[in-house]
């Protein structure tokens, strides 16, 4: 008797813990974000290399576009790390068409300054410099990036946080522009695809991203745009991790 009693006190609090998260989930998609700015906004996301906005930030460029946010991106290198500079800039101009972010908002950076290499360290005041230019020319109200992880630690993403983070404390970005940056996690959760999603509702302060079984085929059709980096890895990259699913993302 007491291991029927055990077995179905188990079962109530499962069954409760899926009700929370699908109630939760269902207030997530229905809901807009606190914080966000509204219908008509200029969003731009600063990414370091073509693929980073597909394999990294499919989710926030989908749910800000259901918030109607007009989207731009500011990519600093060309992703010339094994000499594919040329066909990787025509593969980001194909996932962004499919991400919903125009031909004429895209700019790629393509100079000696900015390398796409794991090994180099951007300097953060020429980043800096870079980024506030851009934002100010294309009055922009909201910037997206990585987070001091970078996600994956790559030097060159950390850099863009590098950047962002001296802006906002210093002062510099326009009245009225907020930043967004896109939260690490461990491992284990980059990994578990939806089954994150337990963990992204309890520890997200900010906002949270969570796609729809369409959007989710449509973040894949963008990043099968990049056939050059479609490595056996990066197949299994787009099928469990929760970056091609779910975004985090905390406010500076």
């Amino acid at each position: 008797m007491e291991a029927v009693g055990f077995l179905c006190l188990a079962a109530a609090v499962v069954a409760w813990g899926f009700l929370w998260v699908w109630d939760s989930w269902e207030r997530v998609k229905s809901q807009e974000p606190a914080g966000v700015p509204g219908d008509g906004s200029k969003t731009l996301l600063v990414i370091a290399h073509p693929d980073d906005e597909a394999m990294f930030f499919a989710p926030t460029l989908l749910g800000l576009a259901r918030l109607r946010h007009r989207l731009s991106l500011l990519c600093f290198s060309a992703g010339n790390y094994y000499n594919q500079g040329e066909i990787r800039k025509k593969e980001l101009l194909q996932s962004c068409d499919v991400l919903g972010i125009p031909r004429s908002s895209i700019m790629i950076i393509d100079n000696r300054d900015f390398p796409d290499d794991p090994g180099v360290q951007w300097d953060t005041e020429r980043v800096a410099g870079t980024l506030l230019q851009h934002v100010e020319a294309n009055s922009i109200n909201l910037v997206v990036t990585f987070d001091a992880g970078g996600v994956s630690g790559h030097r060159n993403h950390v850099a863009l946080y590098a950047a962002v983070r001296t802006l906002h404390s210093e002062g510099k970005l326009p009245e009225g522009c907020s930043v967004l940056t896109l939260q690490s996690v461990n491992v284990l959760r980059k990994y578990i695809s939806l089954l994150d999603l337990p963990f992204s509702l309890l520890h997200t302060r900010d906002v949270l991203f969570v796609l729809t079984s369409k959007e989710v085929a449509q973040a894949k059709r963008a990043m099968s745009c990049h056939h050059s980096q479609l490595l056996w890895f990066r197949r299994l990259y787009v099928l469990f991790s929760r970056y091609m699913r779910i975004n985090s993302l905390h406010f500076l």
